[in-house]
């Protein structure tokens, strides 16, 4: 089963979480479909979801209020975004995609969010992209009023530089709980720029979109390193995807992966990464391959 681990002292998510933000891509979006989705994680120990209200076109979050029930509601933990502002769906009369973190834009999002969900609370609300404009006082008093009010149970950032959480913090009296970053062995910059340095050094959990640089590990460029991950992935019983993101687990920084794929077989697999064991050189091989040539 899926390990677990404290996102804040009275909330836990799976290591393994699964991502929704292609569930309005699917040919099939009924409920029964997605609740079928769902079962396949929670056979695994897989017991969170990750959402954001502007996947699908702001239509993601309604699909998964469709198909859940008061029971399924209570066996999972519900991550969501807001603040990314683009001219589709609800926000189609704005004439420019752009960041709004004003206390308005946040409670309203949120209010959006719990009503499509068809929920009393998010568990975790992220905010979704650094905003130039932010004003750390008022976005940090809007957060904080979310978690006094009940409405949200944790808040966190996504794609937040270290200074970015530090000035958004300043304004708060409640701890951001997690960064969601874009972190796989394509992507491997947060290892040496700083970005996990800092989460581990303070204890924040971080969670990894994209942990499988959205397929392009798998593309003929990096035909070295998927070879690689199909030996590895042979003699432990798994697929090579399985071994990419145990590649992320392995890292003392508490990674929680994100996945997102539409097809049963595969989300029925995500599970297995929790299998995987890499020693300290089997990692470094992966890595090395990942850079193109031996670490100085």
């Amino acid at each position: 089963m899926t390990p677990r681990i404290q996102i804040t002292d009275d909330l836990s998510f799976s290591r393994l979480v699964y991502g929704m933000w292609r569930l309005g891509d699917d040919a099939d979006t009924s409920p029964e479909h997605v609740r079928n989705k769902i079962a396949a994680c929670l056979d695994q120990g897989i017991t969170t979801l990750d959402q954001a209200d502007i996947y699908g076109g702001y239509m993601a979050e309604e699909i998964l209020g469709g198909a859940l029930t008061p029971d399924l509601r209570k066996e999972v933990e519900i991550v969501t975004k807001c603040d990314i502002v683009a001219p589709v769906g609800r926000h189609a009369g704005h004439r420019v995609k752009h960041y709004d973190t004003t206390r308005k834009h946040i409670r309203s999002s949120v209010d959006a969010s719990l009503k499509l969900m068809r929920t009393d609370h998010i568990d975790l609300l992220l905010i979704h992209r650094p905003d130039p404009l932010m004003d750390h006082v008022e976005t940090g008093a809007a957060l904080d009023e979310l978690i006094d009010s009940g409405k949200v149970r944790a808040v966190g950032v996504s794609n937040f530089r270290p200074w970015d959480w530090e000035l958004l913090q300043s304004g708060m009296t409640t701890p951001l709980a997690t960064n969601q970053i874009e972190i796989s062995l394509l992507h491997h910059q947060p290892l040496t720029n700083g970005d996990l340095a800092f989460h581990q050094r303070h204890g924040h959990p971080v969670m990894a979109w994209s942990p499988l640089g959205g397929g392009a590990l798998f593309a003929e460029s990096s035909a070295p390193l998927r070879a690689r991950l199909n030996g590895i992935a042979e003699e432990q019983g798994v697929d090579a995807a399985a071994v990419a993101v145990a590649w992320l687990m392995t890292h003392p920084a508490s990674i929680l992966p994100v996945l997102g794929t539409n097809t049963l077989e595969r989300i029925a697999r995500i599970g297995d990464a929790s299998r995987v064991t890499l020693d300290r050189e089997t990692w470094f091989e992966l890595y090395t391959l990942a850079l193109g040539h031996e670490v100085p």
